[in-house]
């Protein structure tokens, strides 16, 4: 099963912005019903790197919310690619100005 993307999950939101509550909810209902039953065997986090909340979203995103300081190893992608799209409206001239953190190993 694929989170990130998912059609069915994209069908449903397309159905809410349309009006249609009641189809955007059966979808979604259907979306996480198969989430849950194969959840049950299968490890869905898409962190790179386990940490000790690897595969426990409550509690990563409560620390996560709880600190405020960055957001989860599995909401970047998703978020990077919502920035690389407003960064276009600038010609991306943003990367210029933004010094990565020393931790951060950056492709050449």
């Amino acid at each position: 099963m694929t989170i990130d993307g998912n059609p069915k999950e994209k069908e449903a939101m397309a159905a809410y912005q349309r009006g249609d509550r009641a189809e955007g909810h059966r979808l979604q209902t259907e979306f996480i019903t198969e989430f849950r039953e194969e959840y049950q065997k299968k490890d869905h986090c898409p962190c790179k790197v386990a940490c000790r909340y690897h595969g426990n979203c409550r509690e990563c995103i409560t620390i996560h919310r709880g600190h405020q300081d960055h957001v989860p190893n599995c909401m970047r992608d998703m978020l990077n690619q919502k920035i690389r799209l407003l960064s276009g409206l600038t010609e991306h001239s943003i990367a210029n100005e933004i010094e990565p953190p020393k931790e951060i190993k950056l492709k050449k």
